[in-house]
């Protein structure tokens, strides 16, 4: 099953901004996505159109999984 992490920041425009990252391990932590995003604002690695990440928001994984049907 493949698993995404979207994290959710608050930019200085006062927006919603999401963060994708495909393929995440299955033994992720709540403590190592906190210490990503807090690194991500810190860093100011990512400008959005609405300034610098200025808020870690939330995060989820989303896990999909695809099932093949025969026709």
């Amino acid at each position: 099953m493949d698993k995404n992490l979207q994290m959710t920041f608050l930019n200085d425009a006062g927006k919603n901004f999401i963060i994708s990252i495909p393929s995440v391990k299955d033994d992720l932590t709540s403590e190592q996505i906190k210490t990503l995003m807090e690194l991500i604002i810190s860093k100011k690695v990512i400008e959005t159109s609405g300034g610098d990440l200025v808020k870690a928001i939330g995060a989820n994984v989303v896990s999909r999984s695809v099932e093949k049907v025969d026709i």
